[in-house]
């Protein structure tokens, strides 16, 4: 099937499934709906970590020094994690291809570590390991296959960066001078890897909460200086923006809530049209803690956002939403060829696909 027909398909099913209710199971005899395609994964550790490289290649990371890798869409899966990470929580991972991944570890002290395959996940490098007793890494995100970010809780008032200018092999710390004083009890969620996300070249965000506002710093200089805004996400210590998600250096979205209070009916969502200076409430929100975010990369004004009590999705930018599945997923992204994917509890993963 050609791009356009694809695309076609995708609008009138996103559609539909803003104008008929919700359910967790795809509806019959009421035109295409969207649902997740679990595949079987054979693990049962918690996958936080996700990156989709296309509709064949995806790699996953989590609970158990877990990283799992599918080059067949997800028909089969491997076991590719890095050699003594079993007491590891690997709670982020970013691929390049095939064979190119990077992956994060989080914790206090070294259980803060990096690791980089060049071979799918045969032989694993550790190119980072914390020294800082304060430290505790909760995410990664890269602008290219070269230059990157690994973002910390606040080390002496402030976030910690680390930055790499050769695709994961080398790490140094980001001079603190360009970064915002830290409130009172802030830091980053390391929930779905996606506190810290970049667009385009320059552009990255860190999402925060914790402490008595949710807020997004963005950087232009990829990392050396930072502003700082507050959003409209409600924050306290188990609350504040989880993830986000831009599609150009303008557009934006932010998800979050109360993980404690997964069904509860907190400020979860904003959405900012001038790069997270300025944040707004939608008109319609997704009921509940949501931890990932992602756009599609053919639609435009097309996003999804997951959590553990459902996914749902936007055609208009952000501004209403509607639930079209009940299912437990934490992390969610799209590849460049368009396919989405998600992953969460239990070696849950699925891609999104349409039913007729």
């Amino acid at each position: 099937m050609k791009r356009p027909l694809i695309l076609g398909a995708l609008v009138v099913l996103a559609a539909g499934v803003l104008a008929t209710p919700a359910t967790a199971t795809p509806t019959t005899g009421h035109g295409p709906t969207l649902t997740w395609r679990l595949s079987p994964t054979g693990s049962d550790a918690r996958l936080r970590g996700l990156s989709a490289v296309s509709a064949k290649v995806a790699w996953a990371s989590g609970s158990g020094g877990t990283v799992l890798r599918t080059t067949d869409g997800g028909r089969t899966w491997s076991r590719t994690s890095p050699p003594g990470t079993a007491a590891l929580e690997l709670r982020d991972i970013e691929a390049f291809d095939a064979r190119t991944a990077v992956a994060l570890s989080i914790g206090p002290g070294d259980q803060s570590r990096i690791f980089r395959t060049t071979d799918g996940g045969a032989n694993w490098t550790e190119t980072f390991r914390n020294g800082e007793a304060n430290a505790f890494y909760d995410c990664l995100a890269f602008f290219d296959h070269r230059r990157g970010l690994a973002l910390s809780d606040p080390v002496d008032g402030k976030f910690r960066l680390l930055s790499t200018d050769d695709g994961g092999r080398t790490w140094s710390v980001v001079p603190s001078d360009g970064v915002p004083p830290a409130l009172d009890g802030e830091f980053a969620f390391a929930a779905s890897g996606q506190c810290v996300t970049t667009s385009g070249s320059r552009d990255a965000w860190i999402a925060t909460g914790g402490g008595a506002k949710a807020r997004v710093l963005h950087s232009s200089d990829r990392g050396r200086t930072w502003t700082v805004s507050d959003t409209v996400l409600a924050s306290n210590a188990s609350a504040g923006v989880f993830a986000t998600a831009f599609r150009d250096r303008s557009h934006g979205i932010a998800v979050g809530g109360d993980y404690a209070k997964p069904d509860g009916a907190v400020d979860a969502l904003g959405t900012t049209r001038d790069g997270g200076r300025t944040w707004r409430k939608p008109s319609s929100a997704p009921k509940g803690y949501r931890s990932g975010v992602t756009w599609h990369p053919f639609l435009p004004s097309v996003a999804i956002a997951v959590g553990p009590t459902g996914s749902d999705i936007t055609l208009n930018e952000g501004r209403d939403w509607r639930a079209f599945d009940s299912g437990s997923f934490d992390t969610v992204d799209c590849a460049s060829d368009g396919a989405c994917w998600a992953a969460g509890e239990k070696g849950r993963v699925a891609t999104l696909r349409l039913v007729f």
